[in-house]
């Protein structure tokens, strides 16, 4: 049995590693900073609470994401169930993370899109990955990431069109 210091130096050790992953993946399936920062704490949260016990480094990092992903699923299902106001959906679009158009365009981009462009060019994971962390198929997953691209280059092709008028 672990101890309470064994325990709080390895969620230390944690948070440390995987916080800047964890806040990003949020990020990047809310557009906004301030809820990306809570479901960021309650991830942590849940990891001292369930203490899973990992084969590796890379399941731990999987586990986080998956964790993440599925806090930011339940979020929107909360927020579109029960809609707060106008001033909340526009401190949401004006929350746009980094700079650059396709930073932006990404941003812009549907949640299930969003999602699978982020774990794919942001984390590194492979499509068979990315089917693992959302419990989607690979076709899907496939379609998705064929989908988002070529939306991604309609806005991108639109937004130099209108600075090069």
């Amino acid at each position: 049995m672990q101890t309470t210091n064994d325990v709080g130096v390895y969620i230390s050790s944690v948070v440390d590693k995987y916080s800047d992953m964890v806040y990003r993946t949020a990020y990047h399936a809310l557009c906004d900073r301030s809820y990306a920062q809570d479901i960021t704490q309650e991830v942590f949260l849940k990891l001292l609470q369930t203490l899973p016990d990992f084969e590796s480094d890379e399941h731990e990092r999987a586990w986080l994401i998956r964790v993440t992903l599925n806090m930011c699923k339940n979020y929107n299902r909360k927020v579109y169930s029960h809609p707060t106001s106008e001033l909340s959906e526009t401190i949401v679009s004006n929350e746009r993370f980094g700079q650059g158009p396709v930073l932006e365009a990404v941003m812009e981009l549907p949640e299930k899109y969003r999602t699978v462009v982020y774990l794919h060019y942001f984390e590194g994971y492979k499509i068979s990955e990315i089917c693992d962390l959302t419990g989607q198929n690979q076709n899907t997953v496939s379609s998705l990431l064929m989908r988002a691209r070529k939306r991604l280059r309609l806005m991108l092709e639109e937004e130099f069109d209108d600075e090069n008028k």
